[in-house]
């Protein structure tokens, strides 16, 4: 074929692009139950946790004069800022779950509440500004259901350690009958040669 007629992107097999999909599929799903993926969302739980007590801090502060009312706009301006950042990093998290896991994600109670607590917090983050959004800091509340994830982060990282326990065990008590097994063959062996 001269290069005149020869494509300008070779053709791919649904085989290498479906596999290509499923190998990322199954790489992101598996970042998201590592402990290194369950305490990176801990980390940002913590920090967002972090930026709505110091945005109450500061309101307080401007209200009783102790911080200027332009410094104290400006300091919530800056941390409205990164709640949005905050927010748009869990999203990307839940787009990443439900990419990772499909619809199957869904099943469990906490992750659709979880997922409607975050997209509300977003929506909010995004649309809301001015007195839509004093009205809409009551919805804050429902940011610190984070700090419960943070604890159901911190039991899955338990359980993996439990499983990852149960196994070992598992694998000692396999050794340990097939060493009694021997140990009584063994035993047996003697035996008949001490008669002999």
């Amino acid at each position: 074929m001269d290069d005149s007629r020869r494509p300008l992107l070779r053709e791919s097999s649904p085989e290498r692009t479906d596999s290509t999909f499923s190998t990322a599929r199954r790489c992101t799903r598996r970042y998201l139950n590592s402990k290194f993926g369950h305490y990176a969302i801990l980390l940002l739980v913590c920090l967002d946790c972090s930026c709505i007590f110091g945005e109450f801090v500061i309101q307080i502060l401007t209200c009783e004069g102790r911080v200027s009312e332009s410094k104290g706009d400006v300091a919530q301006e800056a941390i409205g800022i990164v709640g949005l950042v905050f927010s748009c990093l869990f999203m990307l998290e839940l787009m990443a779950s439900i990419w990772a896991f499909g619809f199957q994600y869904f099943r469990s109670k906490f992750h659709c509440f979880d997922a409607t607590v975050i997209v509300a917090s977003f929506v909010i983050d995004v649309l809301l500004r001015g007195i839509l959004e004093e009205v809409a800091s009551l919805v804050i509340i429902l940011r610190l259901w984070r700090v419960i994830k943070i604890m159901e982060e911190l039991s899955v990282g338990a359980q993996e350690q439990t499983e990852a326990l149960r196994e070992r065990i598992e694998l000692l008590e396999h050794e340990k009958s097939q060493m009694e097994i021997e140990l009584s063959a063994l035993k047996a062996n003697r035996t008949q040669e001490s008669y002999a």
